[in-house]
C-alpha cells in the first residue's frame, strides 16, 4: 500500500451503495483499517478514487464506494448510483439495516481550501483513517482522504473527506447506518 495518490477529476466520481460485500481485490487501497464491535464489522479502505467502506452484522451488509464510472463493479446488490454534483442526501431501507448518505462537493477559494484542508489532516490522524500523498510536496498540496467513525447506540456514523487539490474541491460524505432489527 502507499505511492503517489492520482486522483480522477471530480466530474468523474460516482456513490454507490451495495447490499452485500465487494470482494477487496477490486480497489486499489493505499490504506485500511478494520474494527468490530457489538456484533458488527467495519472495514474502510482509502483508495485512490476516495473509499470503500464495508459493514456487516450478522446477515446484513452494506457497502458504500467511491470510485469512477470507469471501474469495473459487479451490478447484483447495487442499490443507489449518484454522480457527486452539489449536495444531495438519501435514505434506503436495506434488510436489516436503514442507511442514510448525505453528500456534497465543495470547491473553495485556494486560501480556504489550504486551511481546511490542513484541518482534514489534523483532525483525519487523530480521530480516523488518513492517507497523504506525498507529505512533504514543496511544489503544492497533495490529495488526501480522511475517514472517522463514530459507534452510536444501535447505530454507526462515518464522515468521510477526500480532497482535490487541482480542483481546490472537497468531496464529503456523512453516512449513518442504524440496526434495523
Amino acid at each position: 500500500m502507499g505511492g503517489a495518490l492520482i486522483r480522477p477529476p471530480v466530474a468523474e466520481l460516482l456513490f454507490r451503495l451495495y447490499d452485500r460485500p465487494l470482494h477487496p481485490e477490486l480497489f486499489d487501497a493505499v490504506a485500511a483499517r478494520a474494527v468490530a464491535r457489538d456484533g458488527a464489522q467495519l472495514t474502510v479502505r482509502l483508495t485512490r478514487t476516495g473509499h470503500a467502506l464495508s459493514w456487516s452484522r450478522g446477515r446484513t451488509h452494506v457497502e458504500e464506494v467511491i470510485t469512477t464510472a470507469a471501474a469495473e463493479l459487479p451490478g447484483a446488490g447495487l442499490w443507489l448510483t449518484k454522480r457527486f454534483d452539489g449536495s444531495q442526501s438519501r435514505r434506503v431501507e436495506l434488510p436489516g439495516a436503514r442507511y442514510q448518505v448525505s453528500a456534497q462537493v465543495e470547491v473553495l477559494a485556494p486560501e480556504q481550501f489550504v486551511h481546511v484542508h490542513a484541518e482534514l489532516l489534523a483532525d483525519g490522524a487523530r480521530k480516523g483513517l488518513v492517507f497523504h500523498c506525498r507529505e512533504n510536496n514543496r511544489v503544492g498540496l497533495s490529495p488526501l482522504g480522511a475517514v472517522i467513525a463514530e459507534a452510536l447506540p444501535r447505530a454507526l456514523s462515518v464522515h468521510a473527506f477526500h480532497t482535490f487539490p487541482d480542483e481546490f474541491a472537497v468531496v464529503k460524505t456523512q453516512s449513518l447506518i442504524e440496526y434495523a432489527d
